[in-house]
């Protein structure tokens, strides 16, 4: 673990409250951070195996083939902002 991991943490948590805090819907603001996470590592991932203008959508999300680093710079911020929303509805109950 890197700090890049924590970073993007922080960057899908202020994402997450971007969105949150207006609409009071923070399952609405776990979905951005998550798809913007999801996303870049999709993008960084089309750049490393070649041109992504030659490739097929879906090259990019072979899961099994992206390096431990990547998926926890997925995986650690979705799981976060999933939690925070879960909590958040509790709470409101």
């Amino acid at each position: 673990m890197n700090i890049t991991h924590l970073e993007h943490v922080v960057y899908a948590l202020l994402m997450q409250l971007a969105i949150a805090w207006p609409t009071r819907n923070w399952w609405a603001g776990a979905a951005f951070a998550s798809a913007f996470f999801i996303g870049r590592e999709h993008a960084q991932r089309e750049y490393a195996i070649g041109n992504p203008s030659t490739l097929m959508p879906w090259e990019g999300f072979d899961l099994w083939r992206w390096s431990l680093d990547a998926l926890l710079d997925a995986l650690l911020p979705i799981v976060v902002v999933v939690a925070l929303a879960w909590f958040a509805g509790q709470r409101k109950r």
